[in-house]
């Protein structure tokens, strides 16, 4: 997933050049065991004690924590909790920093070639000044880079979805069956036709999230809107990819066998459908 950094003019010029230098990668740690589309549940505690934040808690499903050029994690934490309200802000934890321990990859049905896995902190501590924004200021802000983030994933919708539908026509024009390429059969070009529409609708749906934040207008609705049509789109896309291909797109020699498997997470990564489904009731007042 894409990393944004937010804070002062400060903040990021002692971050940024450690973080881009050697090729370094940031995590984002938002998602824990008992606060995933729930977000404003987090449970990870932070407390100011002699000018340091004491970080007691525990992340999952986090991207890049844990690989050899991975530089630190921003985690969304507890900050004040009064009456009833809790203050959630966002921190900034240096790879390395006694008590944050990165757990053991998960291991996934797809996206293997991605870092995923737990995060540990106890009694973890940093400065005071890696409070990274305006304190009080974390669930503003991690819902602003869900809005961006949701652009990318459906941008991967869109890159899976051809890649699928490319590997369906290659293989529709060789493969023959009774007499004919089983591209000349109605069945098989519907599939292939309907892909093709959708994926040039769904494509134009994602161009439009990114030309309004690039042009600073509100995007939320349309990123949403992207997000939920693109990854239905790509797990559909790699079904009928697989489909016919028959039996040799279930063995893992054809790309459509990993299309299928990495498919899935596009629907429940950056908000489910189902997280995606509310912002846009919302959005249209609802």
């Amino acid at each position: 997933m894409p990393i944004y950094l937010w804070g002062t003019t400060e903040q990021k010029e002692e971050w940024l050049p450690e973080l881009c230098s050697g090729q370094k990668l940031a995590a984002f740690g938002l998602t824990e065991p008992e606060a995933g589309s729930d977000a404003g549940a987090t449970r990870t505690t932070a407390k100011l004690e002699d000018s340091e934040w004491v970080i007691d808690g525990a992340k999952q499903f986090i991207t890049n924590a844990g690989t050899d050029i991975s530089a630190l994690v921003n985690i969304t934490a507890v900050t004040d909790s009064q009456d009833g309200k809790r203050e959630i802000s966002n921190i900034i934890v240096p790879n390395g920093t006694p008590g944050y321990e990165q757990g053991e990859p998960y291991r996934k049905m797809g996206w293997n070639a991605s870092d995923t896995r737990p995060l540990s902190f106890d009694n973890a501590r940093v400065p005071e000044a890696n409070l990274l924004g305006r304190r009080g200021d974390g669930f503003k802000q991690f819902l602003h880079i869900l809005d961006g983030g949701r652009i990318g994933v459906s941008a991967m919708g869109i890159g899976l979805a051809q890649g699928a539908l490319d590997e369906a026509i290659s293989y529709a024009n060789e493969r023959k069956a009774f007499g004919k390429s089983i591209g000349k059969f109605q069945a098989i070009q519907a599939k292939i036709a309907d892909i093709s529409a959708q994926l040039e609708a769904a494509r134009l749906l994602t161009y439009r999230a990114a030309m309004q934040k690039d042009a600073g207008e509100s995007f939320t609705l349309t990123a949403a809107q992207a997000k939920l049509i693109t990854g239905r789109l790509a797990v559909r896309a790699a079904e009928e990819a697989v489909q016919i291909h028959g039996g040799y797109g279930y063995i893992e020699e054809y790309p459509v066998c990993r299309f299928y498997r990495d498919a899935k997470i596009l629907t429940i990564g950056e908000g489910t459908d189902e997280i995606q489904q509310m912002v846009i009731a919302r959005s249209l007042g609802l």
